[in-house]
């Protein structure tokens, strides 16, 4: 389902399992306190130089509590053969440019040759042509290497130790980012860590790095100010547990110096009960989702966990949000500084105040731009926030698709637990405002985003499917994930559901998919679904009515309850999930997709399914009617008419084949091949055609189409609409 809680106190957050797609592990500060060691030597020491590096990488990256996703990287020199001299050279790997330490592969190495890295010491020519030296980072490059080498190569390159870990734990920024970071980093770690003040990531700190420890040969790593933690070592498992203990000693001293004190000045709001939370998300992310969607369609997140609550209900919310965060990875992500909208947990009051917030907001960034700007500097991109903070109810935050969201967010929990000790112990203090600028537009960056693919066709748009475990439900969700859309599977079978579900995220991860269980005759079920899909995603775009039942009998043998059945879920059923739908759309005013799988029953009528056939022309007769009330609105309601459909079908497996091949005197598996040459075109009709279908409808490539019926049976006149 949607969401999730972890018990967060001081430096407690949950771990990220290695494999991607993790989810949230509830933790006790009684056992996870302090950072365990999980090297295993008898694993590690049958494993090659690389594959130890790979190994301490992961085991790093699995806990946000040493780094971010995304965030920090490790390097290892190693010896190798030259396959152009046949001899043995010291080849430099590190973490590529983009890659995750917690989920990378050997491939998210970069490897370069140590001595050419040593050779551009005599080329760079002084901190006004830094960025420069970035594009001669591929002359070095070790055995045709294509992952490219990330910015911080330098850093390690330039440090005269085998294993280098460059972390970002929030236990280290809280020092990182106080006034006396410099004082703190001493009183705790005496010689043994040194610090350096704020210098950007790049060829200058690599130098910088390099003189410390020529200086201080006895050091064992250095506090970066504003930014993070490197640590080092003779080996892998020598530098990877001296991240562990010098991140562990943080944590230790915070424990101490926080005791018995307030968080951030105290309570100043009442947290609301889970399901008030809930509520208030409800109502007000499709709002936040009207207002900065209009040029680019954003897929939202919501974060009630413990950390986030006690934040938001602070006393020092709005003075610590508006300094901004301090570790460049933070803002990157979530932008200098959230929006914190602030009426009490009032949802209508909240709803009330957005046009002026986010206004002000979009007025505050663009200053921000024209202080900062320089002359080369790109044009302002979008000056909508994506971190939303709200006293009593949580954190929304908004980006172009789902992981980008989440991850957002999770950013700016680490960014709360710096804040929380920094504050504690000291005045925290967040990047100077040009120093931030300077990241957050510098040239390289907006070249890697020039580099970014183009967005898929459904990229930050929410679908909902009904009848979503079943064969055409499940192959429609593939269909829209497999170009971008996040996808809400809604179906009465718990267990089918969760099995679509599962394979689904397998193949498209888990922040593309979600599920709930819905009963489409049930409104309140209905409003529910709907509810848990917004606080999911945000908002809709796409709803697709595909619930279904089937019977056969003659009229005299019809009953009362099969009559209601059919009406109720193939009739009513799609009013319900389509009037929430308009609903929602119509909040948003970003128009929306509405497709009905109907059938060719709809249109042309049959012996011995009067129940059945009725209920199907109600549908697409519903269709018509909403395509009249939803066009100004820029509502597009379609219908797909299928026939024959058997292969994964629910409907199929049961009685209605038997009684469909009765009725035609033929054996059941005979009817495929019957309905085969029934048609014009003598083909079958599997789902992925009928999700075809739904993916045209659903798309722009359909902008100007609404009051269709598409039909995708092979061709059968008597369904011909006209």
């Amino acid at each position: 389902m949607f969401g999730r809680e972890i018990e967060a106190p001081f430096y407690s957050l949950a771990l990220r399992a290695v494999e991607p797609g993790w989810e949230g592990r509830k933790m006790t500060s009684a056992t996870t306190k302090l950072l365990e060691n999980r090297w295993d030597d008898a694993l590690a020491n049958g494993m090659s130089e690389p594959e130890r590096l790979l190994y301490r990488s992961n085991l790093l990256g699995s806990d946000k509590r040493i780094t971010n996703f995304g965030g920090g990287n490790t390097s290892a020199k190693v010896s190798e053969r030259d396959p152009l001299t046949g001899e043995d050279v010291t080849v430099l790997w590190v973490k590529g440019s983009g890659g995750d330490v917690g989920t990378m592969k050997l491939d998210g190495f970069a490897t370069l040759y140590l001595d050419k890295l040593e050779r551009l010491r005599g080329i760079y020519r002084g901190l006004e042509h830094e960025d420069e030296m970035v594009g001669l980072l591929s002359h070095c490059t070790f055995d045709l290497n294509p992952r490219a080498a990330s910015i911080d190569t330098p850093l390690h390159a330039y440090l005269p130790y085998a294993h280098v870990d460059h972390m970002h734990p929030d236990a280290v920024i809280a020092i990182a980012a106080t006034k006396r970071s410099r004082e703190l980093t001493k009183e705790i770690y005496g010689e043994e860590i040194g610090w350096l003040g704020w210098r950007r990531p790049g060829f200058e700190l690599g130098l910088e790095l390099s003189r410390f420890a020529a200086e201080n040969p006895h050091a064992k790593g250095v506090v970066l100010e504003s930014h993070g933690l490197f640590t080092w070592g003779d080996t892998a498992k020598d530098a990877y547990e001296t991240t562990l203990r010098i991140i562990n000693k943080a944590i230790e001293w915070f424990d101490a110096a926080l005791a018995g004190k307030a968080a951030f000045g105290g309570k100043a709001a009442e947290t609301l009960a889970p399901e008030e939370r809930r509520a208030v998300a409800a109502r007000l992310m499709p709002e936040i989702r009207a207002r900065i969607g209009q040029d680019e369609r954003k897929i939202g997140h919501f974060d009630d966990s413990p950390a986030v609550l006690e934040f938001v209900g602070s006393q020092d919310l709005g003075s610590l949000a508006a300094l901004g965060t301090s570790c460049p990875d933070h803002f990157l992500r979530t932008k200098i500084r959230p929006l914190v909208l602030s009426h009490g947990g009032d949802a209508e009051a909240l709803v009330s105040g957005l046009d002026a917030a986010i206004e002000a907001y979009r007025d505050d960034y663009r200053a921000y731009y024209e202080r900062s700007r320089r002359a080369n500097s790109p044009a302002v991109r979008d000056p909508n926030a994506v971190i939303y903070l709200v006293p009593g109810v949580g954190m929304f935050s908004f980006a172009k698709d789902k992981a980008t969201a989440r991850i957002a967010a999770e950013f700016y929990v680490n960014a709360i637990n710096v804040m929380r000790g920094a504050s504690g112990v000291d005045t925290y203090q967040g990047l100077d405002e040009q120093e931030a600028f300077d990241i957050e537009y510098w040239l390289l960056e907006e070249a890697k985003l020039q580099r970014m693919p183009k967005p898929k066709s459904l990229a930050g748009r929410v679908a909902f499917v009904t009848g979503g475990a079943g064969g055409i439900g499940r192959a429609t969700a593939e269909r829209l994930l497999r170009e971008g859309a996040c996808v809400v599977l809604a179906d009465i079978d718990a267990g089918a559901l969760d099995t679509a579900k599962t394979e689904l995220s397998k193949a498209f991860g888990a922040d593309q998919v979600a599920d709930v269980v819905v009963n489409v005759t049930d409104e309140d079920a209905v409003a529910k679904g709907f509810a848990d899909t917004i606080a999911g995603f945000g908002g809709l775009d796409i709803l697709v009515s595909n619930a279904g039942i089937a019977s056969a009998s003659a009229v005299e043998d019809t009953t009362l309850e099969v009559w209601n059945r059919n009406i109720d879920i193939l009739a009513t059923g799609y009013f319900l999930v389509s009037r929430e739908a308009f609903r929602l759309f119509r909040r948003q005013k970003l128009g929306g997709a509405i497709i009905f799988i109907a059938s060719k029953n709809g249109l042309a009528a049959s012996a011995g399914a009067s129940a059945y056939c009725t209920a199907k022309a109600a549908e697409i007769h519903l269709a018509r009617c909403l395509a009249l009330e939803g066009a100004e609105a820029g509502i597009r309601v379609n219908t797909v008419n299928p026939d024959a459909v058997l292969r994964g079908s629910k409907i199929w497996n049961g009685e209605w084949r038997e009684q469909r091949a009765a009725s035609s005197k033929l054996q059941t598996d005979q009817l495929e091949e019957h309905y085969r040459q029934r048609s014009l075109l003598k083909r079958s009709v599997f789902p992925e055609d009928i999700a075809e279908a739904v993916y045209f409808l659903a798309s722009d490539q359909s902008a100007k189409s609404t009051g269709n019926i598409l039909n995708v049976d092979a061709g059968n006149p008597i369904a011909f609409t006209r």
